[in-house]
């Protein structure tokens, strides 16, 4: 497991690049934790469970495959709802800025 320095939580807690932003079934683009955070609050449940189901979750693989947090990632894969998802990662963002 890495240790998360000051410069990867930095990293985590910015925004992405264009090419690597997440596009929801809504239209909605994210590019940051926080912006996935307020987008799962406020979606509705049928864009949460297009995104997040038995077979696949695209928030886990976006959070693993763009921030490379492996933790979160295995937090929203067990999230078998919106609010626990943004709950989730709101406590994520906490804990991160904790390290900066």
């Amino acid at each position: 497991m890495v240790r998360t320095t000051k410069s990867i939580a930095e990293k985590r807690l910015g925004d992405v690049p264009q090419e690597k932003q997440f596009w929801c079934h809504n239209g909605q683009v994210l590019k940051s934790l926080s912006e996935l955070e307020s987008a799962l609050r406020d979606m509705s449940d049928e864009v949460f469970r297009r995104h997040a189901n038995e077979s696949n979750n695209d928030f886990s693989n976006w959070v693993r495959d763009v921030f490379g947090d492996e933790k979160l990632s295995n937090d929203l894969r067990k999230s078998a709802t919106r609010t626990k998802a943004a709950q989730s990662v709101a406590e994520r963002i906490v804990w991160l800025e904790s390290r900066t």
